[in-house]
């Protein structure tokens, strides 16, 4: 998976297209059980963008007093075909490649302009 907590993402499909934000979650797809045990449901590799795709949710009321209840509004989960990584150096929405260095580190790169995007 190539996008990390704290990367900028373009949002390129759905209601949100175009938006501009940054990756507070990654949510990972989770591994199945029973007859299919080791197969992975790729549905399930999202992302939760700041300010963007916002739900309302009815949140009942609860014992605990630290909770929020009511209308609220949270951001939702992408899927992560739905966006993609901005290249911090051009500015550009791309695809990310890896490079391996001589002492065995990997850096993800901007396939646009050819830079590491990790510092």
């Amino acid at each position: 998976m190539d996008i990390k907590k704290g990367d900028k993402v373009r949002v390129l499909q759905g209601a949100e297209r175009g938006a501009e934000g940054e990756v507070q979650r990654v949510v990972r797809a989770k591994w199945g059980k029973g007859r299919r045990a080791g197969e992975r449901k790729p549905a399930g590799d999202r992302v939760v963008i700041h300010g963007i795709n916002l739900v309302k949710k009815h949140q009942r009321r609860t014992g605990n007093v630290n909770t929020q209840f009511g209308i609220i509004e949270r951001e939702a989960p992408i899927h992560l075909s739905n966006v993609a990584l901005v290249c911090p150096r051009c500015g550009k929405a791309t695809r990310v490649g890896h490079r391996v260095h001589s002492d065995g580190s990997r850096s993800r790169v901007c396939k646009q302009c050819d830079e590491v995007m990790d510092a």
